[in-house]
Parts: structure tokens; sequence; C-alpha cells
């Protein structure tokens, strides 16, 4: 993907002249068609990855109950907007200042939470932590490494919640529906990527 230049400073070390943006459309099976946007500094490193679909979407949630090991396979876009759950180990991940989209699996998600509790449970060793908190963390991090086991001991509910509509499980045993005015209300939506006209874009 070719790099455009973006003529404004970057948002995080506000150096200017290295800002650029990467656009690449694509298609993902059930889910259609959508766009690949990456702003990124080549200063400081900062990049910020997010997927917007051709078609416009309603908010919405996505949920899939991890029952068998063909559902760690199941692929999952979560854009920079989306909150992501485990609802029985009450887990959650918000949009925050940095927050990105990405495109994996499951199992690639059930990682990702897997490497946080590991730094947190390392943190508490350091900072002397009730070892009921430190049996706690290693509890649930057992309970997400069992996920990839055949067969899966407990089961584990995720859930995508995602304000703008644009995440989503792929898999036929997911279920979707809309976000209540309650659930709207609370969620964080992340920060938007730029929007850049013309003459910044060097056009």
């Amino acid at each position: 993907m070719d790099v455009v230049p973006v003529n404004i400073p970057c948002p995080v070390c506000k150096v200017e002249g290295h800002l650029g943006m990467m656009t690449h459309v694509d298609e993902i099976p059930y889910f259609g068609e959508h766009t690949q946007v990456t702003v990124l500094c080549d200063f400081c490193g900062w990049r910020q990855t997010d997927f917007i679909p051709a078609e416009g979407k309603k908010p919405g949630a996505s949920t899939l109950v991890i029952t068998k090991p063909e559902h760690i396979s199941a692929r999952v876009i979560r854009s920079s907007s989306c909150t992501v759950r485990l609802l029985e180990l009450d887990l959650e991940v918000k949009p925050g200042s940095s927050s990105t989209g990405y495109v994996s699996n499951v199992e690639g998600v059930i990682d990702r939470f897997m490497d946080v509790i590991i730094m947190v449970t390392r943190q508490a060793y350091a900072e002397d932590a009730e070892m009921s908190d430190i049996k706690r963390l290693q509890e649930m991090h057992t309970t997400l490494l069992e996920l990839k086991e055949d067969p899966i001991p407990n089961s584990i509910t995720l859930e995508l919640l995602d304000p703008n509509g644009h995440s989503q499980i792929l898999h036929e045993d997911a279920q979707s529906r809309d976000l209540t005015q309650d659930e709207l209300a609370d969620l964080p939506v992340a920060p938007e990527s730029p929007v850049f006209n013309s003459e910044e874009m060097g056009e």
C-alpha cells in the first residue's frame, strides 16, 4: 500500500511532515467490502488502524458462546470503536485514546486478554498484592488457556459492542443484536480517525 503524506502534525508527538495515510479495500467473507485505513507517523511510530464497511452499519453487538474448538478459529473484525467483553470472567477492553482496529480470530482475541492478565499478574507480584488477587488472575489465565483444549471444559461468552456497527464475529453460531439505549449511552467511542481534506493530503 502506498503511503499518502498528510500535511498536519502527528496527534501524538506533534511533529509536522511525518504523518501519512494508507488505505486498502478488501472483501471479507460474510462481512462485505470494507476499507482498511491506517494513519501512521514515521517519526514517533504512532499508528492507528480502523475498518470501515462500504455499506452503512447501525450500532450493534455480536456474541459468541465459545463451547467447541471450531469457535476458536472464528474470524473477528474489531474496529477502534468496539468494546470487547468476556462475560463470565467480567473482563472488558474499552476503546481508548490509542485504540486501533484489527482483523483476527477468537484465539487472537483470547491471546490479547491473556497477555494483559500476565502483565497485571507480574505487576501484582512486584507490588506485593494480596495473594487472593493474584490467585484470581491466575485462575482467569487458566480458564482462557483451557479454551484451546478439546473438549473445552468451561464455556466463555465473547461479546463485541460497537456503537458504530463496524465490528462482528463471523460464525454461524454467533448472534447479532441491536444495542440498547442504555448501552449506547454507556459505551465509549474511540477517537475518530483524523479527517483530512485534499489540501492536507497534498493533492
